[in-house]
């Protein structure tokens, strides 16, 4: 099923599922890899094309993750960053905060998880070689969750279980020593497919012409 929605509304309505992952609904192999074929044709660096993509839907595994995930989660919630009064980012909040927690205790419960991988370590790394490794896997994962969105799915990009990403590895059997983990991304169809443009702040606020 695809969604037939303009690049525009694809772009821009891309969220980060959470809350709305149908864990129920099973998600076929060939859709994922239909979603690939497509994230595949993004820009890399040198045309190197080193990326790997670690699909896991073993139960096991998945719920090995999870574990992992949620210790570090919970690590991680005691800190809050606190936005200004008037900033909308204050308002969302309690909801991020809340869809997060939700992902943290039923990551497990996706049909798919999935980690893309660079090769190479980029534990400190200098900037060029760290922003030219970045920018030859993370394209390709915007449009793999680009083209889950076309087909009625989402996912969330979450980073934190990367504090323990060789725990992770040997769970999966990752050469850790080659590899660097990008994320970890639940994969599911989503409940309604209908998704919003979300409140951002201001364009001008970001924005520098010929210095800063």
């Amino acid at each position: 099923m695809k969604l037939n929605l303009s690049a525009d509304e694809v772009l821009t309505t891309t969220r980060a599922v959470r809350k709305r992952l149908d864990f129920d609904k099973p998600v076929p192999r060939e859709v994922v890899l239909e979603c690939l074929d497509i994230a595949l044709q993004a820009p890399t660096g040198s045309n190197s094309q080193g990326w790997h993509w670690m699909f896991v839907d073993d139960p096991a595994k998945k719920l090995a993750l999870r574990d992992i995930y949620k210790r570090l989660f919970d690590e991680y919630s005691k800190y809050s960053r606190e936005w200004p009064e008037g900033d909308p980012r204050a308002d969302q909040k309690p909801g991020v905060r809340s869809s997060a927690e939700h992902l943290a205790e039923n990551f497990h419960k996706a049909p798919v998880l999935m980690i893309p991988l660079i090769e190479g370590r980029l534990d400190n790394a200098p900037v060029f070689q760290a922003a030219s490794a970045w920018g030859s896997l993370l394209p390709a994962v915007w449009s793999f969750m680009l083209a889950l969105r076309e087909r009625g799915m989402g996912s969330a990009w979450t980073t934190i279980h990367l504090s323990a990403e060789q725990e992770a590895a040997d769970v999966l059997g990752i050469p850790f020593d080659k590899y660097t983990q990008g994320g970890l991304f639940p994969i599911a169809y989503t409940i309604g497919t209908e998704f919003k443009l979300a409140k951002r702040l201001e364009t001008n606020r970001f924005v520098h012409w010929n210095q800063w």
